[in-house]
């Protein structure tokens, strides 16, 4: 029997310390590759301003930028020392000049509406505390016929993999906080309800052995 969502946080990390933890965790998830950022790519997200939600320490928009030409990144960040973080990896990845980062919560985006080419996040659905204002806010700031992309992990991940995931985080101060987000994430069909609430009506949602893919168009 599937175990019901055990909500996590609406805060984000303001620890600093936790923050610069939480950095080097995902400095390898980064190197592994598990960001998002290919389905970001696949989604049709190549070009333009475009917005992350809950960027964190910055790598997933980051490496976004990475692999694209004459394109801008602004984070929305809810924690100030999160951002902090971010600024300084923009400045070693050089892109200072192509992305900032703002103060705020996604369920009151400080930005006009029609604002921007593409939205994106990863690993930070489940910690927002009404995903459909949330993804009815991402429906308002994108530009007609624009697309979002949204990755995290999926709660009735195989339990085997859980613990192999599980073992491997690092550092390990980690492993309590993947197991709090794991267990605040969605399943598909969970998912599924809520966007059909929401303002979208042309969307899709993709499962992999790890976690989700929601992604859609204005």
């Amino acid at each position: 029997m599937m175990k019901k969502r055990i909500i996590e946080t609406n805060e984000g990390i303001q620890n600093q310390l936790t923050v610069e933890i939480f950095d080097e965790f995902a400095k390898q998830m980064r190197d592994k590759g598990w960001n998002g950022v290919n389905n970001f790519f696949k989604t049709g997200i190549n070009k333009g301003k475009i917005l992350e939600i809950g960027p964190g320490p910055g790598y997933n928009g980051l490496e976004w930028l990475k692999k694209t030409e004459n394109t801008e990144l602004v984070g929305l960040e809810i924690s100030n020392n999160m951002i902090k973080m971010a600024e300084k990896n923009a400045n070693e990845y050089g892109f200072s000049n192509r992305v900032s980062y703002v103060i705020g919560n996604c369920l009151e985006m400080p930005f006009e509406a029609n604002y921007f080419d593409a939205v994106i996040s990863n690993g930070s659905l489940h910690e927002w505390e009404n995903p459909i204002k949330a993804i009815n806010e991402i429906y308002r700031v994108l530009k007609p016929n624009s697309y979002f992309c949204i990755t995290d992990m999926r709660r009735n991940v195989s339990p085997l993999l859980k613990l192999l995931v599980y073992f491997s985080t690092k550092p390990k101060e980690m492993r309590p906080g993947f197991i709090s987000s794991l267990n605040a994430s969605y399943t598909a069909d969970e998912l599924n309800s809520i966007i059909n609430l929401s303002n979208f009506k042309q969307f899709n949602i993709v499962k992999d052995p790890f976690g989700l893919c929601l992604s859609g168009k204005k």
